[in-house]
């Protein structure tokens, strides 16, 4: 099993989660989250004084997966979320060991 952990914008989460749903992903979890790559924030303007915003809105996707789903994923959610401009975001993959369900004890792939 695979764990899934992307950071994506905010303004692309409903098309991620519909992309993800359309290819079978039935759970996930969806925080906000608020950081910055290479962009490293931007300037506005408010009430007439400039002040940098150095910590951007980000939206983190968490998905546990079965191995054979990973490829489908990443280029479900890279198809997406992707502008094609800075900031567009991150996926990161990690093995996951075994995956327990609270409610009766069943484990493994059956457990997602």
């Amino acid at each position: 099993m695979t764990k899934v952990e992307a950071i994506i914008q905010v303004s692309k989460l409903e098309s991620v989660k519909n992309s993800l749903h359309e290819i079978g992903v039935e759970g996930m979890t969806v925080l906000e989250a608020r950081g910055h790559g290479r962009q490293k924030g931007h300037t506005e303007f408010y009430r007439g004084r400039e002040y940098t915003v150095d910590l951007i809105p980000k939206i983190k996707l968490e998905l546990v997966i079965a191995d054979t789903m990973v490829e489908k994923v990443v280029q479900a959610i890279s198809l997406a979320a992707r502008t094609g401009k800075i900031g567009d975001g991150k996926i990161f993959l990690s093995r996951v060991e075994e995956v327990i369900r609270i409610r009766n004890d069943e484990r493994g792939e059956g457990a997602l």
